[in-house]
C-alpha cells in the first residue's frame, strides 16, 4: 500500500472544490476555502509536489467525437507472464479507441474501456485488435448505456 498522504481540513476543502471544477481561480478558493490566495497557491503547489493532485484533464464526450459505441472489454492474457504483459499494454494504450486499461484480480486479466463508431467497428476493433494476438486466449465484451461520475475522491474518514 502506498504511503497515504497527511491532509487537513483545509486540504480536503481545497481537493474537494478543484475536483468539482479544476479550473477556479486561486482567489476563488481561497475565499471559498477561508485563506489568504497565497496561502491557497502554497497549498495546492504542497498538493502537486507530494502526488496528491497528479494532473488536470480535459474531458471530451465521445459520441461528439463519432465514437457513440462505449464498451467493456475483458481480456484473458494467457500465459499470463511478464514478457507478454508489458507489450500488450503498449499495444492497447496505442490504440485510438482505448479510454483506459485496468489489470486486474480473478478470471479475467485486463478491463479495457474503449469508445468505437458503431457495432461494426466494435467487431473489427475486438477481431484485429484482441483477439488476433497470439498472448489473448478469450475477450468478453459489453456494451455501456450510460454513465455516471461520482463526488470527489477524498481519504477514508477516521475512526472507520
Amino acid at each position: 500500500m502506498a504511503d497515504s498522504a497527511v491532509l487537513d481540513a483545509v486540504d480536503l476543502h481545497i481537493l474537494r472544490l478543484l475536483q468539482n471544477d479544476a479550473r477556479t481561480t486561486y482567489r476563488d478558493l481561497a475565499a471559498e476555502v477561508g485563506v489568504a490566495p497565497s496561502t491557497c497557491l502554497d497549498r495546492v503547489a504542497r498538493l502537486r509536489r507530494i502526488g496528491v493532485i497528479l494532473g488536470h484533464q480535459l474531458r471530451v464526450d465521445p459520441a461528439k467525437l463519432g465514437r457513440g459505441i462505449e464498451a467493456l472489454l475483458s481480456v484473458q492474457v494467457r500465459p499470463h507472464r511478464r514478457e507478454l504483459i508489458g507489450p500488450f499494454v503498449d499495444r492497447i494504450r496505442a490504440l485510438p479507441e482505448s479510454r483506459a486499461l485496468f489489470h486486474l484480480t480473478g478470471p479475467d486479466d485486463y478491463l479495457v474501456h474503449v469508445a468505437v463508431t458503431d457495432t461494426a467497428d466494435l467487431q473489427r476493433l475486438v477481431l484485429d485488435e484482441f483477439t488476433s494476438q497470439r498472448e489473448v486466449a478469450r475477450v468478453e465484451t459489453r456494451l455501456i448505456f450510460q454513465q455516471w461520475d461520482c463526488g470527489p475522491l477524498l481519504p477514508p474518514a477516521s475512526g472507520r
